[in-house]
């Protein structure tokens, strides 16, 4: 029998074409599109809060699971915070909590729930799916009661830091973002723990057989994802100078859709951060090009979900395996 060769790319680098594709396009539409300020404010740093929820879903769906309630965290955890941050007169609780209490509470708020859903999937055994749906309605729920559907604002300068301003000339949560990857990134390549992620999504069973901590392990990737979600959310508020009630809403797609373009497999075990941010950075363009057209914002959900079917069956064409 004659042995068929297959030739496998990276991820990232069967986006080339796409990103480049993109940026040609972009430089038709508009001329402000190749624009350096465009390029690093409108499209890289406007792409940092997914950019980190991406991350942090990305850790989930290594492992061979997901949490849907990711989004409803970049909105709960910074507005939990605005509450307890803003004077009463602007209709906060009136607690005036410091800015750095505010930032670590966010942090801890987005970790818990992260936490709450690995034990409820982990240890009790529930459905994924069902379990983080109940919490994205669930956070969701909570955020527009205790704002009472209102805007939190204006939130005190030292919060608002990571999402306004710049080092360098280049937004602050860029740089966060690029930190946050390499630490990842070199964590998932070089740590035994890291090895243990792919290890845990490829084959459960086989790494429990090898002596792995899968449960400890399991659980650890909620809780980081949470915080990611969290940070995320913070840097959004930081570039708004407000937490609204709707924060986050429909997020989630977006960072399935720069995941699943990025190569990581929804079974587990596959994926690299370079080809996440190489997804989100794809979708950032595109959005980007298609504000610069004066295309409706209604479209663009409609566009990912084509992207993310494209993505699809890149990665069938391109010798990835099941997505």
């Amino acid at each position: 029998m004659r042995a068929r060769l297959r030739f496998k790319l990276p991820a990232n680098l069967l986006l080339l074409p796409a990103l480049v594709a993109t940026f040609v396009a972009g430089a038709f539409v508009s001329p402000v599109f190749l624009n350096p300020s465009n390029i690093v404010d409108n499209i890289a740093g406007s792409s940092a809060p997914l950019a980190l929820l991406s991350l942090g879903l990305t850790l989930i769906l290594l492992t061979d699971n997901f949490d849907l309630s990711l989004q409803s965290t970049v909105g709960f955890a910074p507005m939990l915070a605005g509450l307890l941050m803003v004077p009463s007169e602007f209709g906060g609780v009136g607690a005036n909590l410091n800015p750095f209490l505010g930032f670590v509470i966010a942090l801890v708020l987005g970790a818990g729930i992260g936490a709450f859903n690995a034990m409820l999937i982990v240890k009790v055994g529930l459905n994924g799916f069902m379990v983080t749906l109940s919490m994205l309605i669930v956070v969701s729920g909570l955020t527009l009661g205790f704002s009472n559907g209102r805007t939190v604002s204006p939130l005190p300068d030292s919060f608002t830091y990571l999402g306004n301003t710049h080092w360098l000339g280049v937004p602050v949560s860029v740089w966060l973002v690029g930190a946050i990857s390499l630490v990842i990134g070199g964590f998932l390549r070089y740590h035994r723990i890291g090895r243990s992620i792919y290890a845990i999504g490829g084959n459960l069973e086989a790494a429990r057989a090898s002596g792995i901590s899968v449960d400890r392990i399991r659980v650890g990737v909620f809780v980081v994802g949470g915080a990611l979600a969290a940070l995320g959310g913070i840097v959004i508020s930081g570039i708004t100078s407000a937490v609204t009630a709707n924060q986050g809403n429909n997020m989630i797609f977006s960072a399935f859709a720069a995941v699943v373009i990025g190569g990581v497999s929804l079974q587990g075990g596959k994926g690299t951060v370079l080809g996440v941010l190489s997804g989100v950075l794809l979708l950032g363009a595109i959005t980007n090009v298609l504000t610069l057209a004066q295309v409706s914002s209604f479209w663009i959900d409609a566009i990912y979900g084509v992207v993310i079917l494209l993505a699809l069956l890149v990665g069938r064409i391109g010798g990835k395996g099941h997505v």
